[in-house]
């Protein structure tokens, strides 16, 4: 069973920058990044597959950055320019199986962390 732990959220003011992590515990292949407000469903943000093929959702597409470093087993989001909606619990989540598809629904992800949170003041 692999275990993902994530890192890095916090509270920054609107226009800032967060860098979050996710460090799996065994290998993996596409892994990615959901995001759940208060009072909303989990939303699908980003996900890269093993050779650092990345998709984003529309609405975060040139603020967020995903990336990997397979060797460490881990992978980065980068968020500029943050607004008060992008407060959200941050989810990390990982594929067992290898596919060639983009992966951007829940369902088809096998492994998840506990989540961090990112809360962005006006």
């Amino acid at each position: 069973q692999v275990q993902l732990v994530e890192s890095g959220g916090g509270l920054v003011q609107a226009g800032g920058s967060l860098r979050l992590s996710c460090v799996a515990t065994g290998g993996t292949f596409a892994m990615a990044w959901f995001r759940q407000a208060p009072g909303k469903e989990r939303e699908f943000v980003a996900t890269i597959n093993r050779f650092s093929t990345a998709f984003y959702a529309d609405s975060m597409q040139g603020r967020f950055t995903i990336s990997r470093h397979n060797p460490a087993n881990t992978i980065y989001l980068q968020m500029d320019t943050l607004k008060p909606e992008d407060t959200a619990i941050y989810f990390c989540a990982a594929r067992k199986l290898f596919g060639t598809g983009t992966y951007s629904k829940a369902e088809e992800y096998h492994y998840w962390g506990q989540g961090t949170q990112v809360t962005v003041s006006s």
